[in-house]
């Protein structure tokens, strides 16, 4: 019997998985525990981990553009609070038909490193 093997060159995300499908509304916001600011960067720090390519970057209105599987979208970041944001990430052209493993693994990401906070780095320049 052949044994499998599992290791691979390049890591397997999840949106290479799923196939296309209608992804509800709901899906694609989720509140976090987390200040407005940190979950910003982190959702720049997830979409950088997922390979996606940011297009434009609005950090005072906390807008993120971005491609993924050649898709336009939109990432939100939203204040309640001091304690608590929402990130919405919402297709550009508005058809909700693609790959759910997009906003599900910055989402998943996020979750995962949400414990750590930006820190700002000094410059000796």
């Amino acid at each position: 019997m052949p044994s499998a093997s599992f290791s691979q060159t390049q890591p397997v995300s999840l949106s290479t998985l799923v196939t296309v499908q209608n992804v509800p509304f709901e899906e694609c916001t989720h509140v976090f525990n987390i200040d407005a600011q940190s979950l910003f960067y982190l959702t720049i720090a997830s979409i950088n981990a997922n390979r996606f390519t940011i297009d434009e970057i609005q950090s005072k209105t906390g807008y993120i553009l971005f491609n993924a599987v050649n898709k336009e979208f939109l990432a939100s970041v939203v204040k309640f609070d001091n304690k608590t944001s929402l990130l919405r990430i919402t297709p550009t052209n508005n058809v909700y038909y693609f790959q759910p493993g997009i906003v599900l693994n910055i989402f998943r990401y996020i979750d995962l490193n949400s414990t750590v906070r930006p820190v700002n780095i000094k410059s000796n320049l």
